[in-house]
This record gives C-alpha cells, sequence and structure tokens, in this order.
C-alpha cells in the first residue's frame, strides 16, 4: 500500500544522484532565460551582488566553519580530511589569520585570493566586491583528499574580543561572513565548552546568520573534557 502520491520506488528516483546534472542544467535554464532578465533590468549586479555564472550552480556543497579563536576549527577539518592542507595553521593563540578555502586539487598548493576570485572554474567571483584588502587575506587550499572531491570547507579567521582586531582589518568581518552563510550549504558554530563567552564582533556574525537557521549546527568542543554539572552551567 502507498501512502502518498508517490511509491517507494518513485520517491527512489527523485533522489537519485544520477538526476543531479540534468537538476542543475534546468536551474541554469531558469537563471538565465527568467531570473537574470529582471537582474538586469534592474541592475541588481550594481547593488547587490554579481550575476550568477554556470560555475556558481555546478559548485561542491560548502561547509563554513565559525568561530573564536582555539575552538577547534582548523583541527575539525584536519580531522574529516584525515590529513594536513596547505596553509594549515594550529595553536592554542589565533593562528589562522584569514579566509581559506579548503577544496580538491590534484596537486598541493595555496592559490592567492585575487587569483582565485577571477578563476573562472571557481565560484568566488563575487569577492572581487569585498576589495583588495579583503582578498589579501583570503586564499583557496587544494589537496588530494577523497572527500573533497564532493565538498569544499571554508575555514574562518579566529574571532578575538576587543577593538583591536577589527579595526586592523581592511575589510568587513561581518559582511564577509554574511556572504559565505547566504552560498554555505552548513554552517558549523564551534563553541569551545572552557571558555563560552564570546565576543561583540562574533556576536554580530551570529545575528547576520538570520534566516539561515536550517543551516546551522552548534557544536560544543572539548565537551568530552569536563564534567557533566560544568556543562550544564
Amino acid at each position: 500500500m502507498q501512502s502518498s502520491a508517490f511509491g517507494m520506488d518513485d520517491r527512489d528516483k527523485l533522489y537519485a544522484p544520477e538526476l543531479y546534472p540534468e537538476v542543475v542544467a534546468g536551474m541554469k535554464k531558469l537563471y538565465k532565460e527568467k531570473l537574470r532578465p529582471a537582474e538586469e533590468m534592474y541592475k541588481f549586479d550594481e547593488f547587490h551582488s554579481p550575476f550568477l555564472r554556470d560555475v556558481d550552480f555546478d559548485a561542491k556543497p560548502m561547509v563554513l566553519l565559525l568561530g573564536q579563536y582555539s575552538t577547534g576549527k582548523t583541527s575539525f577539518i584536519e580531522y574529516i580530511l584525515e590529513r594536513k592542507f596547505p596553509g594549515q595553521r594550529i595553536g592554542p593563540e589565533p593562528t589562522t589569520d584569514r579566509f581559506i578555502a579548503v577544496m580538491h586539487g590534484e596537486e598541493e598548493r595555496i592559490i592567492p585570493g585575487n587569483a582565485v576570485a577571477v578563476d573562472a572554474d571557481k565560484p568566488f567571483h563575487a569577492l572581487n566586491t569585498f576589495g583588495t584588502g579583503f582578498l589579501s587575506k583570503f586564499e583557496a587550499s587544494e589537496c588530494n583528499a577523497p572527500i573533497l572531491e564532493h565538498i569544499t570547507f571554508v575555514d574562518t579567521p579566529g574571532v578575538l574580543s576587543g577593538e583591536k582586531q577589527r579595526i586592523g582589518r581592511n575589510y568587513d568581518f561581518v559582511q564577509v561572513c554574511e556572504w559565505f552563510a547566504e552560498r554555505a550549504d552548513l554552517i558549523l558554530l564551534l563553541f569551545d565548552a572552557h571558555k563560552l563567552d564570546i565576543s561583540d564582533e562574533f556576536k554580530r556574525a551570529i545575528e547576520i546568520l538570520k534566516g539561515q537557521d536550517d543551516k546551522i549546527r552548534v557544536v560544543l568542543n572539548k565537551a568530552d573534557m569536563i564534567s557533566p554539572q560544568q556543562l550544564m552551567r
């Protein structure tokens, strides 16, 4: 007996991986024929973001990691990859001072942000709108980890408290986080169980995630190193 309009076999066909290219092709056609003309008419690219390209539809699912310094963002990626990646920096103090897109590549290499933003094969051309101040703090890290054939990770700078770090930046950290959050398929907020206080800047970064609730997962790192009583506090 079938419990809906679709039988089990029909539902399996709807989620069949082999249909993915066909669905993406349909989305490209719909955008080019219906949405882009409207964007061009109202000059959408001038006040919001550049027009989408084919690579934006073909891009692999993206996972964005956000958190204060030393919450384990980079270590988390290393664990998932089962290896280190180029440009990786780990330490007890703030070490990752830039946005790093960890992507698949046959050769290990680091690609500077200004080169990544003009690469026609990568979905980051819209980052040019944040200027050279940001692009100097952005890079792509390519390595031949099997999982990266299906997914891209974005590591972010550890957020410190106080105004010194914010004033020292040549770009708007919160706006950049918003750009990545809108395009990410999953957003991981990492917290250290030993220091749950958050800075004003990280609070603002969390606030801009409003509307992305279905993508967000909270990871309480090092929770196994404290007692249940301490965890409940």
